[in-house]
């Protein structure tokens, strides 16, 4: 089984992203799990939100405490809360920044695997608007080989209807322009 967290500000689309992992995921006849932590949270409010894929059904019910993946949507997060707490040490950290994954990884000292890329361009140049959900999508696609990218096509296309070309091309630059640095 796979345990993904992602971070993100409230309005950001994170709750989204887990939505459009779990019906790929399920699309490519695998089982998932995703859902939203839900507190206090406001629009700009960090949130949390969680994923779990097996090629066997799911019978864990609790949160994600111990993840395999850790996704992050909002660069100023980093430093301003511990977004690796609970990540395996030979686990995936994702990272929407135009840093390097060497400049990451010597900031927030995690031996564990690295990878960013530049969603806000991405989105502002696809969607018009810095709401990375799609496009870290396609850098964890790509971070993870969980899904295959053409399975997440389908779900975008049902929830974002007129605008999903944009948010797919935005999912396939990301997979595209991702920068990696394995665990060392």
């Amino acid at each position: 089984m796979v345990e993904i967290r992602w971070h993100g500000r409230g309005g950001q689309g994170a709750v989204t992203s887990v939505e459009m992992l779990a019906l790929a995921a399920i699309e490519e006849g695998q089982y998932a799990q995703g859902f939203p932590s839900f507190g206090p949270e406001r629009r700009g409010a960090p949130v949390a939100a969680f994923n779990r894929v097996d090629n066997k059904q799911i019978k864990v019910r609790s949160g994600v405490y111990n993840p395999d993946v850790v996704v992050v949507l909002d660069p100023s997060l980093v430093g301003l809360i511990n977004v690796t707490e609970g990540l395996k040490s030979d686990g995936i950290l994702i990272v929407n920044t135009g840093k390097s994954p060497e400049e990451i990884k010597d900031a927030i000292d995690f031996g564990g695997t690295v990878a960013t890329v530049d969603a806000s361009r991405i989105a502002r140049d696809e969607l018009g608007v810095p709401i990375t959900n799609t496009t870290m999508l396609g850098a964890l696609i790509k971070a993870t080989g969980l899904v295959a990218i053409d399975s997440a096509k389908a779900p975008l296309k049902h929830r974002f209807g007129k605008i999903a070309q944009k948010n797919i091309k935005a999912m396939e630059r990301a997979y595209n322009e991702l920068n990696i640095a394995k665990a060392s």
